[in-house]
């Protein structure tokens, strides 16, 4: 059990009800005398939904710690992509609404995270960074900067992002899943 205070982003909890939440975001809000209220989001690690959640401070929850695994993203199978275990070979399957953002960020071949719960697959962590071919932008015109702005581009996955007027269809760009933003033209 850990305190309700200690909650900070990426912290996994298990609820009253049994309910795995991983926070995604914290506050904590201290109004004159007495206690404090806690603040968070979380994301419900079983079916992918957002929630807010407000606890007072002094309160417990159960602290659960993640299994990680090594795997390789192979395909997408319907609404559900297929990873390989790379020391047993099984194949965990994750939907994408349990995927949710990060199912936009998946290249075949990619080495990721598994994060397991008592044998259930619950989530990946992704790379900090992907490297992705842009499919469909706008043309470059003579007189476009690098620095004058951004047109949308979309990827090999599917995922727009802004990227700079230089960058052509076809160019490979890094990108941060975390944050969605353009870094460089690999």
């Amino acid at each position: 059990m850990i305190g309700v205070q200690d909650l900070r982003k990426g912290t996994t909890f298990l609820d009253d009800d049994g309910n795995l939440f991983v926070v995604t975001d914290y506050s904590h809000n201290k109004q004159g005398r007495g206690n404090a209220t806690i603040n968070i989001k979380a994301r419900n690690l079983r079916s992918g939904a957002n929630v807010q959640k407000s606890f007072q401070s002094g309160g417990k929850v159960q602290d659960v710690h993640l299994e990680t695994k090594k795997v390789q993203y192979l395909y997408k199978d319907g609404d559900h992509f297929v990873f390989m275990d790379q020391e047993t070979f099984e194949q965990p399957m994750l939907s994408e609404e349990l995927l949710g953002e990060h199912a936009k960020w998946l290249k075949e071949g990619t080495m990721l995270e598994l994060l397991v719960y008592e044998e259930e697959a619950l989530d990946v962590e992704l790379p900090t960074t992907v490297d992705l071919v842009v499919t469909e932008t706008a043309p470059a015109f003579k007189g476009n900067t690098a620095s004058g702005g951004g047109k949308p581009a979309t990827l090999e996955t599917g995922a727009v992002v802004t990227v700079p007027f230089f960058i052509n269809n076809g160019d490979t760009i890094r990108v941060s899943p975390e944050t969605g933003e353009y870094l460089t033209r690999v």
